[in-house]
């Protein structure tokens, strides 16, 4: 495949794909197949056209997402770098709000920190001192992420391409100051119903969830998007996803406090009726 500016057709018809698999809710063949399995600049360039569209319909931009940020998970998709999404006004949930099961096509969850930002960041070069200082405070979270290229069959260009794998996030409500948080040492357990089914530390978020927000303030200032005061900021998981079913996940993050998304099947069970 040859760069982003000469693919257009290409990069429609991968955007069309994915839009018709989330509208319809049937999961379509990987986007690979239309733009390539490196070409991250194309990737981009689709989930572009796809937040597009959704702000043409009268979604809002309130965040954005990082993605890829556990080695083991580069490792599976063959790449060495995290990558990013946007988070849209419609994808937000608060702890215990219900969650309809209906809205995903594949969804699976992890454990996050969430930043919310008091200033921007904007420069290219940004580095953790200036993330801890344009934090007004941070939220446990989590975040479902999902896939609408079936089986979960993704490289980096799918996912990418589909805004990050991206489903929604569910924040804590109790806000916490950044100051005398040890984010890369906090521990982590996430459990569906009382039982555990993932764990993990913030040093599994490249290192700490501040390196992570730091990398993803310097790529999006790069690309002409910058991070803005008032925004979220999803750092990365901090453990295993694992898949979403019927019932409450409930995480736990040391010294930042806990948060649960209560996923529910009303609309399935209508529908089945």
């Amino acid at each position: 495949m040859s760069g982003a500016t000469a693919n257009a057709a290409a990069l429609h018809a991968a955007e069309e794909r994915l839009h018709a698999a989330a509208r319809d809710g049937l999961a379509c063949s990987p986007v690979r197949e239309l733009i390539g399995e490196t070409d991250q600049d194309a990737a981009y360039a689709v989930q572009s056209l796809g937040i597009a569209r959704r702000l043409a319909e009268g979604r809002r931009i309130v965040g954005r997402k990082i993605g890829l940020t556990s080695p083991a998970v580069q490792a599976q998709f063959g790449v060495f770098t995290p990558d990013y999404g946007v988070l849209l006004d419609d994808m937000v949930f608060a702890d215990r709000e219900p969650i309809d099961l209906a809205r995903f096509l594949q969804p699976r969850v992890e454990a996050e920190v969430a930043f919310v930002l008091g200033r921007d960041l904007d420069s290219p070069t940004t580095h953790v001192a200036e993330v801890l200082a344009a934090t007004e405070f941070v939220l446990p979270a989590i975040e479902v992420v999902d896939s609408r290229i079936a089986g979960w069959d993704i490289r980096i260009t799918d996912t990418i391409a589909d805004n990050a794998s991206s489903g929604a996030i569910v924040l804590g409500t109790t806000p916490r100051r950044i100051e005398g948080l040890d984010l890369a040492g906090l521990g982590m357990r996430l459990d569906h119903e009382g039982e555990p089914v993932s764990t993990g530390s913030g040093a599994a978020c490249l290192g700490s969830p501040v390196i992570a927000v730091a990398w993803l303030a310097r790529e999006v200032a790069r690309h002409g998007r910058p991070l803005r005061a008032g925004e979220i900021v999803l750092s990365g998981a901090l453990g295993p996803m694992v898949a979403a079913g019927a019932g409450v996940f409930h995480a736990r993050l040391d010294g930042l406090g806990e948060v649960r998304a209560d996923f529910t099947t009303t609309a399935l069970e209508g529908a089945a009726a």
